[in-house]
């Protein structure tokens, strides 16, 4: 059973305020750097063998703790990168919020395009795509995948049969973990939004570890 650690990137200046998609140059905020290291404290006791982040500064750099702790490289993935939102890239929210495709988004997710870039779906279809392969890579390992709000949602939709529909019902804060185990039959969610102790995961001392 391969183990997935889903984790969203820190805190930004414009986290909530602005849809950053792939702007570059984004990084994270002092109160976002003391969130990446205390998840490196949080995710200590468990045995990472390897770690993939979205190409995006933010993710890497909410990852680059964890990494220097483990004695890890940091392996990019595009496919774990930010929905491509076209036009709407580096809007104020406040502004996208007054449009008719905003409504769409929210209630009808589904059918939601961004203009000049990407669906949802195809989003959720990438991060799947790529979630899977790392997964094949790495059997009966515990692996940490760095990425960003609406891409971990709908990896989560995924892997609970939700339809994309109500993947806004998922809430995933950042620098939370949420963590799902892969094999052995259908995924088991065993973590969802977490941002406290990771306690239950270290590896027991019969040498199995937590199975959802």
């Amino acid at each position: 059973m391969t183990v997935l650690l889903l984790i969203r990137h820190a805190l930004t200046d414009v986290t909530g305020k602005r849809l950053s998609g792939w702007t570059p140059g984004v990084h994270l905020n002092s109160r976002g750097r003391d969130q990446a290291e205390d998840l490196a404290e949080r995710l200590a006791p468990l045995n990472i063998a390897a770690l993939f982040s979205s190409p995006l500064e933010r993710c890497r750099e909410t990852a680059a703790p964890v990494a220097a702790q483990k004695g890890l490289k940091i392996q990019r993935r595009k496919d774990l990168g930010e929905v491509l939102y076209g036009d709407w890239t580096n809007k104020p929210l406040r502004q996208l919020m007054k449009t008719a495709l905003w409504k769409t988004v929210q209630t009808n997710p589904a059918a939601a395009r961004f203009p000049n870039g990407e669906s949802l779906l195809e989003c959720q279809t990438r991060i799947a795509a790529e979630a899977d392969r790392i997964a094949a890579e790495h059997p009966d390992q515990m692996v940490s995948l760095f990425s960003h709000g609406d891409p971990i949602r709908l990896l989560l939709a995924h892997f609970t049969g939700v339809h994309a529909d109500h993947f806004q019902r998922i809430i995933v804060s950042p620098a939370s973990v949420s963590v799902v185990a892969l094999g052995h039959g259908v995924p088991r969610i065993v973590r969802m939004n977490d941002t406290g102790g990771l306690g239950d995961l270290v590896e027991r001392p019969s040498g199995k570890k937590l199975r959802g």
